[in-house]
């Protein structure tokens, strides 16, 4: 059973890989800020965070999951997902920015956040139309309080949080700064694995058939 996991995202490679699965690795082509603006634009008002993750993790494992399936050989599950932090009524993204990453870190410090991450899980045959099974997760995460201006400014200056969903990781550097995480961590690191499993099972796929 072949996995693709549709994204280029390092810390959800690593997360497969971890769990014991070796995936290919295709890169959406999505827009995703045209798809969350027609979204907007159709409903009247911004999406909650639930709702606009899985709008595009569906999108993302779509575009792949419709190339495998136009290709006609790949026999396995297409994975993709989208994360966001919301904190204070805010939804976060990637910051990408230094002057963005540490003010929303400012805002964090002794603070709880919730991350919310979509999932989209296509199984893909040759000769029958792929299929797909959804859901979303969340997890609540916790800073310290007593986080100085100077760890800041050196968890931003290592370019870390710039790139990533709330600007954080549980994984690596700005871990040491997370004091709580309640729910699935893998969650918090990019896609919840535990969900994933029950959506590979209601695709009549057991998780370990998964395993490289």
């Amino acid at each position: 059973m072949r996995v693709c996991l549709a994204s280029t995202s390092p810390a959800r490679l690593m997360l497969l890989r971890q769990a014991g699965i070796e995936p290919l690795t295709e890169s959406p082509d999505v827009d995703e800020d045209a798809v969350a603006a027609a979204a907007a634009a159709e409903r009247g008002a911004a999406l909650p965070p639930a709702d606009l993750v899985l709008l595009l993790a569906r999108a993302k494992a779509a575009d792949v999951a419709r190339r495998l399936a136009d290709e006609g050989s790949f026999d396995g599950l297409v994975i993709g997902g989208d994360s966001m932090f919301a904190l204070g009524g805010r939804v976060y993204g990637k910051p990408y920015t230094p002057e963005e990453a540490t003010r929303r870190w400012h805002e964090m410090r002794g603070a709880t956040g919730i991350l919310h991450s979509g999932h989209s899980v296509y199984r893909v045959s040759p000769g029958t139309a792929p299929v797909e099974a959804t859901a979303t997760a969340e997890a609540a995460v916790t800073f310290a309080d007593d986080i100085t201006d100077a760890e800041i400014a050196a968890y931003v200056a290592s370019g870390e949080p710039l790139h990533v969903a709330g600007a954080f990781t549980v994984d690596s550097l700005g871990g040491a700064f997370i004091t709580r995480v309640e729910g699935d961590p893998s969650t918090v690191v990019g896609m919840s694995l535990s969900t994933i499993r029950r959506l590979a099972a209601q695709l009549d796929v057991r998780w370990t058939d998964l395993w490289s």
